[in-house]
């Protein structure tokens, strides 16, 4: 018999403590996976023409294979993204079935933030000069712990919206989240730039140690607050992790007979895994292939995209408030399409990427904060809540993990410019699934 939980809707200090965790985990996409250590990355396995600034040499080597260097960076992320996809579906199961939602969530914070300090050891022997691969060792590995650290915790985090908040208020709070993310982690990566750059008090590789003190320090107030669940058993004595497989079967079953939910997964597993993908690889792009591009234009194109990213997630919920989720992650998409296309086709000089940045900021906030509460007012009345964005993390898990794979393939054959075209593939599949989401009653009161 399972039992509900007594989490309290509407709660203002509650939604601010989820809020809160966007602010405090949001500073390791930002400076971790799209800002300093992809640029520290960079610089410590390529060499460059002192003139053109092109890229000469890139290649590394790692357990004594060779990669290019944002190819191997691709498939650590990768194989970053199918552990958390393995692992959130029988975790969330467990989390259900023995009321540990909070404990998990806590679990996956504190392990990418650790990892996230220890990126401060990272270094590459600089063999390069001399036409010998640059060795990676296991300072690169905090890299890809922080990744499943970081990724992790989310299926947690996201499972607490439909909890605390009523329905129509998801879009807004979602928002609110992704926006506060979006300012919490530009406010840090400022403070880095002023010690690090601008006044030279601190060397650039203490923005990792920041970086975990800042996630934990305002995590710690989402964990105060944030209520626990309840076990949805009534008897929690037992085989946990039996429980938890029992969990997961029970809600796969539930999606499978579900259509909204089996064909909105669908389509979000196709465009997300493009979205992902451009915020993983876009500094790795700009370093190849945008001429002359400095460090700084990096950081200033990453800013645009932050405060943007504001704006956007605020204007996509007002969108969506008039003409429906569905069809504003479909405008959203077709905007995607149509910078890709373009990103592939024009742009090459930093005035065209700082354009392409600012376009990537309005619709990027946008269509994370809307396809989150797009999926949580899908949901039917469930205790299985964490269960339920289990699957909604695997669709992203998985997008991940393929996309990024197939960037680094592509560019280990090809270029990197190259993989921008399948990129537009998985766009315009995300689009044509999208379109085959049915409505009903519910979807129409609700205004998706």
């Amino acid at each position: 018999m399972d039992t509900l939980t007594t989490v309290k809707k509407d709660d203002k200090k509650t939604i601010r403590a989820w809020v809160m965790y966007d602010w405090a985990n949001s500073v390791y996409p930002l400076i971790i996976s799209s800002a300093i250590f992809p640029i520290l990355y960079e610089v410590n396995t390529s060499i460059k023409d002192p003139v053109s600034g092109k890229t000469t040499y890139d290649i590394i080597s790692f357990l004594g294979i060779e990669f290019k260097n944002t190819e191997f960076y691709a498939y650590l992320i990768s194989l970053s993204y199918i552990i958390v996809a393995l692992l959130s579906p029988i975790l969330s199961g467990i989390a259900d079935a023995g009321g540990k939602r909070k404990l998990f969530m806590q679990f996956f914070c504190y392990m990418g933030a650790i990892a996230s300090g220890l990126l401060y050891f990272f270094s590459a022997d600089n063999h390069g000069v001399d036409g010998t691969p640059f060795e990676l060792g296991i300072t690169i590995l905090p890299l890809f712990i922080g990744s499943i650290g970081f990724w992790g915790s989310l299926v947690y985090y996201n499972s607490y919206l439909p909890e605390i908040a009523d329905y129509r208020d998801h879009d807004k709070i979602s928002a609110r989240g992704f926006s506060m993310g979006y300012f919490g982690s530009s406010l840090l990566l400022i403070i880095i730039l002023i010690l690090t750059v601008f006044t030279k008090t601190i060397p650039i590789k203490f923005a990792f140690p920041l970086v975990s003190l800042w996630w934990i320090a305002f995590a710690t107030y989402s964990f105060y607050h944030l209520p626990k669940t309840v076990p949805t058993s009534a008897k929690t004595k037992g085989n946990i992790f039996l429980k938890g497989f029992v969990e997961l079967r029970k809600v796969a079953c539930e999606i499978k007979a579900n259509i909204h939910l089996r064909r909105f997964l669908a389509s979000y597993f196709m465009y997300n895994m493009a979205v992902q993908t451009i915020m993983v690889m876009a500094v790795a792009f700009a370093n190849k292939e945008i001429r002359g591009i400095k460090s700084s234009d990096l950081i200033i194109s990453i800013l645009i995209i932050q405060f943007l990213g504001i704006a956007g997630a605020f204007l996509m919920s007002k969108i969506s408030s008039v003409i429906g989720n569905i069809k504003t992650i479909g405008i959203s998409i077709l905007i995607w399409i149509g910078l890709c296309v373009a990103v592939f086709s024009v742009v090459y000089e930093p005035w065209q990427f700082y354009i392409a940045a600012a376009v990537v900021g309005l619709v990027m906030g946008g269509i994370q904060s809307v396809s989150r509460s797009t999926y949580s007012k899908l949901l039917p009345q469930t205790n299985d809540i964490t269960s339920y964005f289990s699957f909604f993390d695997l669709a992203e898990k998985i997008g991940l993990a393929i996309g990024t794979l197939t960037f680094g393939i592509i560019e280990g054959y090809l270029d990197i410019r190259t993989s921008i075209l399948a990129l537009i593939v998985f766009f315009v599949a995300g689009f044509i699934l999208l379109l085959f989401v049915p409505k009903s009653d519910r979807l129409n009161s609700t205004n998706i």
